[in-house]
């Protein structure tokens, strides 16, 4: 074969390559720049009540996460979806989280993805989260099934209800301990 047939036959090859692999660098930085921009345009786009409630969410699943890692327990990373259930659901947001300590050491001993031993953990769930908007539902009285249990009670009378004092007679102040060691702890 001759060199002249053996540059064309290169040229086919590599122009291509080239081409492509210069086009795809020119794509991908493109993409970055978009998504950096949409990043920024959705910072900017929030007004400073809703920036400063954002803030407020991320502090606090920061300290559930926080709180459960410490611990090295399996809901770590569960602190935001814990957050916007509770806050759905009109829960005080240390109440879904502190339940799941005192019944399953925040998930080590849970029972069919139910950390929360809810139904007497013969309930199991499809994931964590599934467990976690369930429950602060119940709790949070929006279940029509189980309103009558728990709407309009306080973070006390929910406990007593979720296990009452002649089960547990310290289960109340034994959430409420743990309540109070996740808003204090330091992140």
């Amino acid at each position: 074969m001759s060199s002249t047939n053996k540059n064309l036959i290169r040229s086919f090859i590599i122009v291509p390559l080239l081409a492509t692999t210069l086009s795809m660098n020119t794509f991908m930085a493109s993409i970055d720049k978009a998504m950096l921009a949409a990043d920024m345009s959705t910072e900017t786009s929030l007004s400073p009540e809703a920036q400063k409630l954002q803030l407020e969410r991320e502090e606090k699943a920061a300290k559930i996460d926080a709180y459960y890692a410490k611990y090295d327990m399996p809901l770590k990373g569960t602190g935001m979806k814990m957050v916007l259930a509770a806050e759905k659901h009109g829960l005080d947001w240390r109440l879904v989280p502190a339940i799941a300590v005192r019944e399953s050491s925040g998930g080590k001993n849970d029972c069919k993805n139910n950390p929360f031993g809810w139904g007497s953990c013969k309930i199991g769930f499809e994931s964590y989260d599934h467990a976690i908007e369930v429950v602060a539902l119940n709790l949070g009285g929006d279940n029509p099934k189980t309103a009558r249990y728990y709407e309009g009670k306080t973070v006390r009378g929910i406990l007593q209800t979720y296990n009452p004092p002649s089960v547990v007679p310290t289960y109340a102040d034994e959430v409420i301990a743990i309540m109070n060691k996740i808003e204090n702890i330091k992140v």
